[in-house]
């Protein structure tokens, strides 16, 4: 009688949790699923094509460093392959910037500064926790990537949703392999 009634209580937990496994998307993954629905734009970015020196946790892009780990692999391909860098994402917060139409005063005054793109420069930042985010797409040949970043310029940590696209891909190819023959072809932006 025991063994009957401790099995049936685990076929009943077993059953409730497997129910609770179903996660819904929460509320920053609908705005950024509404972001890839309605605004998205696909580019083709350039490789890094200048000098890159590989250390133990960090590389330097001509003079500028990006940190990360070692252990996070799809962070560590994404930045030796030279999909992703510094120079990148400078260029990108300064088109960002000229592309909003937020607030033309605070643009009008920017651009009366000297150097008023070097406001934007990204260097000593650290990339981390990169992550597949699959419900992003459903083409086997694109795939989303989520990589936050820590700018000692800024208090709150920045996640960069960074698409890559291999024509040549399907299901069963590899993250190494796709990210090596992959080009960035969209690049989004958010405050975690």
């Amino acid at each position: 009688m025991k063994l009957l009634y401790t099995l049936s209580i685990t076929l009943f937990l077993s059953v409730s949790a497997t129910a609770q496994k179903t996660t819904k998307e929460g509320p920053k993954d609908k705005a950024v699923i509404e972001h890839f629905k309605n605004e998205y734009k696909k580019k083709n970015y350039k490789k890094f094509s200048g000098k890159m020196t590989l250390n133990d946790k960090q590389i330097l892009f001509d003079n500028k460093i990006v940190f990360y780990d070692p252990s996070d692999k799809i962070t560590t391909l994404l930045l030796k392959e030279g999909l992703v860098y510094p120079q990148l994402l400078t260029d990108f917060q300064v088109d960002k910037f000229e592309s909003e139409d937020s607030d033309r005063t605070q643009k009008r005054f920017a651009r009366l500064q000297k150097n008023w793109k070097d406001a934007f420069d990204v260097n000593n930042i650290r990339l981390s926790n990169a992550s597949e985010q699959a419900f992003l797409s459903s083409d086997p040949t694109i795939r989303r990537y989520k990589v936050l970043c820590k700018d000692p310029k800024f208090p709150s940590i920045m996640a960069y949703y960074f698409e890559l696209t291999d024509k040549k891909a399907d299901l069963k190819t590899s993250t190494e392999d796709f990210i090596k023959n992959a080009k960035l072809t969209h690049i989004y932006q958010r405050t975690e």
